[in-house]
């Protein structure tokens, strides 16, 4: 027993070498230009959609709240990925040590959890606002807000533990490259030479009961709200209702359509789909949203359009006043 532990032990390198995109090293440094002005925008986006949600009073509500967890969720989403990919990249940063891949790999999976989580909860939102709009504040407070967070952010930490337990007991065998710019799970667990049955079976149940769960929610809440859109008598009324659902439709199609595209790929492309095609998916899946969000929803919600629009005509108007 003694010499299987130590055997097991020695398989285990201190550090892995990620390698980037295969096939096209010569072109990383083209790559990484949308790469680092996507990360900029979500960077700045998501602060900025923090920082008006916290401060005006007007934006002080569930729509809001929600929005305000999709951010802090999409900021550290691609944080967790898109920095090192630089690094690598840019610098030939390629390095990572064996406790930096696991706690990479947790806040990867732990936190695009939450985002199809968040997801879901404000699918719930739009549902109460439209079909029980008398009773909107009433049965979304701050205090089912909160915990509704929590109990979204707990789900995907405690499905995710077990994940990095199941990868870290893995014999390392078949060298310590992943062809990668993250630690994907079956990316790493792909150099173990051990059996990573328990592997694949325990990540699809967490990919089916984290995201097919919320995607049913999602799916029933819209079937309800157009079922409550199309009774209504006007169809100005009906547009104005359906109106307030586009920024999220499209919150949902960014986060969903490349997910997908990779589960889908890795299970039925086998190896028709060029490996580079699937890691800059990989990226865009986790890149993408925290993109994308905060654009959709200052351009489309009009409250925080005319925060903005405030804002800015008020900073020149001090400016203004002080020459």
């Amino acid at each position: 027993m003694i010499m299987i532990i130590l055997n097991q032990t020695d398989l285990t390198p201190a550090s892995f070498i990620l390698t980037g995109i295969p096939g096209l090293e010569d072109r990383h440094f083209w790559i990484s230009l949308p790469f680092c002005t996507m990360y900029v925008v979500a960077v700045v986006g998501n602060c900025g959609l923090l920082y008006l949600i916290r401060y005006e009073d007007s934006l002080h509500r569930s729509m809001y709240y929600f929005l305000a967890m999709l951010s802090l969720t999409d900021l550290v989403m691609c944080t967790t990925t898109i920095p090192k990919a630089l690094c690598i990249f840019w610098f030939h940063l390629k390095e990572i040590s064996f406790d930096e891949r696991l706690v990479q790999m947790f806040f990867i999976y732990a936190f695009t959890g939450m985002e199809s989580g968040v997801l879901m909860l404000m699918a719930l939102d739009r549902y109460v606002a439209i079909c029980y709009p008398l009773r909107y504040s009433t049965i979304l407070t701050n205090p089912i807000i909160a915990k509704a967070g929590l109990i979204t952010f707990l789900r995907g930490v405690l499905l995710v533990i077990p994940l990095t337990f199941i990868i870290k007991r893995l014999p390392y065998c078949r060298g310590n490259i992943i062809h990668h710019t993250y630690c994907d799970h079956m990316a790493v667990a792909k150099l173990s030479c051990g059996n990573i049955k328990i592997n694949v079976i325990y990540g699809l149940m967490v990919a089916l009961l984290i995201g097919g769960f919320d995607i049913l929610c999602i799916s029933v809440s819209y079937t309800m709200i157009l079922w409550a859109v199309v009774s209504l008598s006007s169809a100005e009324a009906r547009w104005k209702a359906f109106s307030t659902c586009t920024a999220h439709i499209c919150a949902i199609v960014f986060s969903y359509s490349p997910a997908f595209f990779c589960f889908f790929s890795h299970r039925f492309g086998g190896h028709r789909i060029p490996p580079s095609c699937h890691i800059i998916v990989a990226n865009i899946y986790l890149l993408l949203p925290p993109t994308m969000n905060p654009i959709v929803y200052g351009v489309k919600t009009k409250q925080i359009r005319d925060c903005v629009i405030r804002i800015l005509l008020g900073s020149k108007d001090t400016k203004s006043h002080s020459i």
